[in-house]
C-alpha cells in the first residue's frame, strides 16, 4: 500500500487479492505471523540504476525499479544485458546510469 512510512498497516488491499487468488488456487490456512511491511526505497529520480558500477570494475547495477519491479524486469534484463555484452541497446540507457548521481 501507499502510504506514510509511520502510517499504521491496513491490510484491506492484501485481504482483497488473497480473496481473488483463492477463488483460483488453494492457499491452505494464512501463517500465524502478520505479513511483513516496509517501505520500499525509490530513487530520488524514480528512475532504475542500470548500468556499470562507478568504482567496481566488472559489477553491473541493474536495481531501483521501485513498484514496477514486475513490470519492468523484463525490459530491464534485456537493456542490462545489451549493455554487458556491447550489444546496440534497445533504447538509451543514459538515463538510468549510476554516474548520474555523481
Amino acid at each position: 500500500e501507499f502510504a506514510p512510512i509511520d502510517a499504521p498497516p491496513t491490510p484491506v488491499q492484501l485481504a482483497k487479492a488473497q480473496a481473488l487468488a483463492r477463488e483460483l488456487v488453494d492457499l491452505g490456512q494464512p501463517l500465524p505471523e502478520p505479513p511483513w511491511l516496509g517501505a520500499r526505497p525509490c530513487t530520488a529520480d524514480m528512475l532504475p540504476v542500470m548500468g556499470p558500477a562507478p568504482r567496481h570494475k566488472g559489477l553491473w547495477f541493474n536495481f531501483g525499479h521501485a513498484h514496477q519491479g514486475f513490470t519492468l524486469g523484463p525490459v530491464a534484463g534485456r537493456l542490462l544485458a545489451e549493455m554487458v555484452s556491447a550489444e546496440a541497446p534497445l533504447l538509451d540507457p543514459a538515463p538510468y546510469r549510476p554516474a548520474r548521481f555523481a
